[in-house]
């Protein structure tokens, strides 16, 4: 019998570490070729690591949650014949060196967890455990699927779907006390939005420039377009247009469509629009990057975010699309508020935040009309743009989308008549 080791493997791009996010294994555990052993993650993708061997786990190389640094091991299999370390034993394993297993992208996968037995606490999100209290579920009869047995929405779905049934009002709500507790561990993704956060918030000084826009007339022209191009091109959402006004208002204002680099002290510009689009996924915030925004016109954006929407919800977007942002925008849609002070993506010196569009009675000539509105919220970094020039670049996307026909400029086959 001999061992053989697997180690983290250097996947370039100066990642140093990687997160353990789930096991699939355990020691003890004959594994075949092939078969998926850990998921970790890096600076910018979840992958899995395989096994190239087939063996029997001999130990693994540390804890979910914890940092394991590039090149140390990551489990020891014992191997039928010679293995691919010294030593007679895999036990004995320590320090040696392995060629590291390369890492493939994946989707974001399910670690394999035991199902939830009654007499264990349940572990949910208050969100779930909101939920099954309204519905009059003890989410201890509730099988769980998720990482450390954690009961998702779906695993409590599927309770209802198969088993039990919603309490049925009529009778009094029960009043008691409630002293339970639960510690979640900030580990994955949550993890690195936690790290970027207050990096941002640390370094960057923001300050925040809340305008208000008159997109009556852009939903019109919205309208128009979709009722014109829809079936050929798609549908088009307020989001393409905001992307066309920004990239034409980096124009006049290059300094927006920057990168700061306090350490070095250097502003960069880029002629190129790099625009991140914050989106919300399962696993958290993520801000895949429509490249080349500036070569695009209203229906290339609209395919493309919509391209690197799903890729991240589904956990498939890579490090190239998940990297090099100039510039972000971020909307929460019907949910974006009258007002928000979205944080800056370090090292970018701008974001722009959009909030929900609203009918609201405004005066125009002295009379009361019914207006569609829409706040404009962007945060800047103090440090190397001025309140001046902030608000002078929102005032020019407020003009352009107030007036949509610019949009239409060089956008050949969009006349609507």
């Amino acid at each position: 019998m001999g061992a053989y080791e697997i180690k983290v493997p250097d996947v370039g791009e100066g990642i140093a570490e990687v997160e353990l996010i789930a096991w699939y294994v355990q020691p003890g555990e004959v594994v075949h070729q092939d078969q998926i052993l850990v998921e970790v993650m890096t600076e910018k993708a979840t992958v899995e690591i395989t096994s190239p061997v087939i063996g029997k786990v001999v130990s693994l190389g540390g804890e979910v949650g914890e940092q394991i640094a590039v090149g140390a091991q990551l489990i020891c299999l014992e191997v039928e014949g010679v293995g691919n370390v010294k030593g007679d034993s895999p036990a004995l394993v320590s320090g040696t060196t392995s060629e590291a297993m390369p890492m493939v992208e994946v989707e974001l996968s399910k670690p394999l967890t035991p199902k939830h037995v009654p007499s264990e606490k349940p572990i949910a999100s208050p969100a779930v455990r909101r939920s099954a209290l309204e519905l009059g579920v003890d989410l201890q009869y509730v099988n769980s699927s998720g990482p450390a047995g954690r009961i998702l929405q779906e695993d409590l779905d599927q309770y209802l779907a198969t088993r039990g049934q919603p309490v049925q009002g009529g009778g009094e709500m029960a009043y008691a006390e409630r002293h339970g507790e639960e510690t979640i561990p900030v580990i994955g993704l949550r993890r690195k939005i936690a790290e970027k956060m207050q990096e941002a918030k640390r370094r960057i000084p923001h300050f925040t420039y809340i305008e208000e826009i008159d997109v009556t007339d852009l939903e019109a022209l919205r309208a128009k377009l979709n009722t014109k191009f829809a079936a050929e091109r798609g549908k088009l959402t307020v989001l393409p247009l905001l992307v066309r006004a920004v990239v034409l208002a980096v124009r006049d204002f290059p300094q927006m469509n920057a990168r700061y680099d306090d350490d070095a002290g250097v502003v960069t510009r880029y002629e190129a629009v790099h625009l991140g689009i914050a989106t919300q996924t399962q696993a958290g915030l993520m801000v895949p990057v429509m490249q080349h925004a500036e070569a695009r016109d209203l229906w290339s954006c609209a395919v493309e975010i919509a391209r690197l929407a799903d890729a991240a919800r589904s956990g498939k977007a890579t490090h190239a699309e998940l990297s090099g942002s100039t510039l972000t925008i971020t909307s929460l849609g019907a949910l974006g508020g009258i007002a928000t002070t979205p944080v800056i993506n370090y090292p970018e010196v701008a974001i722009i935040g959009v909030n929900r569009i609203v009918e609201r009675p405004v005066i125009r000539n002295g009379v009361v009309v019914g207006r569609q509105m829409m706040n404009l919220s962007s945060s800047f970094d103090h440090r190397v743009v001025d309140g001046i020039h902030a608000a002078e670049f929102v005032q020019a996307i407020r003009t352009m989308l107030e007036s949509p026909d610019i949009l239409l400029a060089n956008h050949s086959g969009s006349n609507i008549g």
